[in-house]
């Protein structure tokens, strides 16, 4: 009798044990699959909401889901690491049937725990790897940067502009070709030099890699950083600075002169209401402006007076399709043609580009 006792406390020992193991986010099925009312929606976040950036402009999507009635969880500063695992198990455990990741470097422990919850949907922000249960998305910001650009060539007294660069991915590298496109479209001259942080966000090494630009003379500041460090440097030396991601006029009102804009918001509530309504399926979300995923900030009064029209003109003419930043003829550093005249740039080949324009002094590491 002791025996079949023992037996049977193993049993429901292990029963619990399993049970345990699959409410913690080892398990293989785990969230109810969405639909109609019972969705939950979690969010990953590279930094803190409060960053007056690339997390801020996120988390502004994320209140226009809640705006919906649909609940939200979000968990700020996650490093890009095995935490990354963690925390997406730990949203699930919370009920969270949609997930989004917002950072590159999400990207593997997306897949990796998204191939054991397969009712769960998810999408990763700039990546490249998709499932049947996992979505990229991102906004061709390249047209706002182009944009900028102009403004930007307008603005230098010098030729010389500085650019805050974060990672040496595809992302960052076209970022930096169509800016610098941007700005030989109206100063041939002009050049772009890039400083790498290697961090998308930390305020101190952003600041720091402006002011080594300006050191060597830049007298405009763009980024593709995820704090206003960068545009604050440039105030505090008398130059100008392009931000990024949401619109910081005040935190540098006698610098700023524009940014290039993300608009999540587009992006998740159409993912959400596909979730609810039972056609969410797998794609690679890539839109700008075309449906309002990118827009250029408006100019301040620091822009050149040329700047306006010029970029007005400019924006008419990519929204018509007539004009592209990566179109033909364009060469790389060294002066070699890369895209020939008559020719554009395919998509594909503007996600994958890993080579700098001509214009543009620094270098990729591999």
């Amino acid at each position: 009798m002791k025996k079949i006792l023992v037996v049977v406390l193993g049993l429901v020992a292990a029963m619990a044990v399993f049970a345990g193991g699959k409410a913690s986010g080892t398990g293989t099925g785990g969230a109810a699959k969405p639909s109609g009312d019972n969705l939950k929606v979690g969010f990953v976040y590279i930094g803190s909401i409060h960053d007056e950036g690339y997390t801020q402009a996120h988390d502004k999507g994320r209140l226009a889901v809640e705006a919906l009635g649909i609940p939200c969880l979000y968990v700020e500063n996650v490093p890009e690491n095995a935490d990354c695992e963690k925390v997406i198990r730990d949203l699930i455990d919370q009920g969270c049937n949609v997930i989004y990741t917002t950072s590159f470097g999400f990207m593997d422990w997306t897949i990796k725990v998204a191939a054991d919850f397969p009712n769960v949907y998810f999408g990763h922000c700039s990546g490249y790897k998709t499932a049947a249960n996992v979505s990229t998305y991102f906004g061709k910001i390249y047209q706002a940067r182009y944009l900028a650009g102009i403004a930007a060539g307008y603005k230098t007294k010098v030729n010389k502009i500085g650019y805050v660069a974060a990672f040496p991915i595809p992302e960052v590298i076209r970022g930096i070709n169509a800016f610098t496109l941007g700005v030989q479209s109206v100063n041939p001259a002009a050049t772009v030099e890039v400083i790498w942080t290697n961090t998308w966000y930390d305020p101190a090494v952003e600041k720091q890699g402006a002011i080594e630009l300006l050191n060597k003379g830049c007298d405009v500041i763009a980024q593709h950083q995820d704090t206003t460090s960068p545009q604050i440097a440039a105030q505090e030396r008398g130059a100008a600075a392009i931000g990024y991601n949401v619109a910081t006029p005040n935190a540098a009102p006698g610098a700023y002169l524009t940014a290039p804009l993300f608009h999540w918001e587009v992006f998740y509530l159409d993912d959400v209401k596909k979730a609810r309504d039972g056609t969410w399926k797998s794609r690679a979300y890539w839109e700008g402006f075309s449906n309002g995923t990118v827009t250029l900030d408006t100019l301040t009064a620091n822009n050149d007076p040329r700047a306006p029209a010029a970029i007005a003109d400019a924006e008419a003419k990519v929204r018509a399709g007539t004009l592209h930043p990566f179109a033909g003829p364009l060469a790389d550093q060294s002066g070699a043609v890369k895209v020939p005249a008559g020719t554009t740039m395919t998509d594909d080949e503007i996600w994958n580009m890993g080579w700098f324009v001509k214009g543009v002094i620094g270098v990729i590491p591999n």
